[in-house]
């Protein structure tokens, strides 16, 4: 029998997650929908702040990919305000709930199931706009996807992405003491591999500023805006301890 990836096991994680009722696989409502063609909308790329509006420019007509952005929650909003949206996400009931809520609208959108891990399965330049929510988490290497994101962007495109601090990974469940190295790496570090088979997480990783800032920088990208999140529950969060960036970079 072939061992399973990674990128398998976190695929069939998240679908668990999505039928448990996962804050991030649930799809917005018909109102909410409804509000974004009004022009009243917000989406998030990390877990409380909204990303500003000025970020994203007129959306009419714009080629927006949702990158590991399923869950029927940011790119519908994106094809009320009128873009012409694509999405890729590896989890199979992610992808369904941008079905569902496309065809409730009546709405188009192109859907992809895919590994971002692997070389994009788009044209050079084919992109206006990269959506790309907390994810790279759950892959090892991250400058790779950084790359490709370069590659699939007109010049003067933007890269809106949300990444992680490591924080998170050092910490115990009770976010009280530090009990992990640096970097957090289950695929090296058996002890890291039970702490996330016990909590039903997946296969998660931890990535360091220079891979996702320095990444973003090496790629070729120039780094416009960013600010900082925190968790929006537990003790970090209740400490104002950020945890996650979100960043907004253009391809020159």
């Amino acid at each position: 029998m072939t061992e399973r990836s990674y990128q398998d096991i976190n695929a069939e994680t998240i679908d668990r997650w999505v039928e448990k009722g996962w804050i991030w696989g649930t799809p917005i409502s018909h109102e909410t929908f409804v509000n974004a063609r009004n022009g009243v909308w917000d989406v998030v790329l990390t877990p409380l702040k909204p990303v500003p509006h000025e970020w994203f420019g007129d959306l009419l007509g714009k080629k927006v990919l949702g990158l590991a952005s399923g869950g029927g929650q940011q790119m519908p909003v994106f094809a009320a305000l009128g873009a012409e949206c694509t999405v890729l996400d590896y989890s199979e009931r992610q992808l369904e709930s941008e079905r569902f809520v496309a065809a409730r609208e009546g709405y188009a959108i192109r859907i992809v199931r895919a590994d971002m891990t692997k070389p994009l399965p788009f044209d050079d330049e084919e992109f206006d706009i990269i959506f790309h929510p907390v994810s790279n988490c759950y892959v090892e290497e991250v400058r790779p996807i950084w790359k490709e994101c370069y590659r699939v962007l007109k010049h003067g495109g933007y890269l809106i992405a949300g990444v992680d601090y490591h924080v998170n990974y050092i910490v115990d469940n009770e976010e009280e003491r530090i009990v992990n190295t640096l970097p957090f790496n289950p695929l090296r570090n058996p002890e890291q591999m039970r702490q996330l088979q016990a909590d039903d997480s997946g296969v998660q990783f931890s990535h360091s500023l220079e891979e996702q800032l320095g990444g973003q920088l090496e790629a070729g990208f120039v780094l416009l805006n960013l600010y900082e999140d925190t968790n929006g529950e537990g003790r970090l969060h209740e400490m104002n301890i950020p945890t996650f960036l979100a960043t907004r970079a253009m391809k020159p």
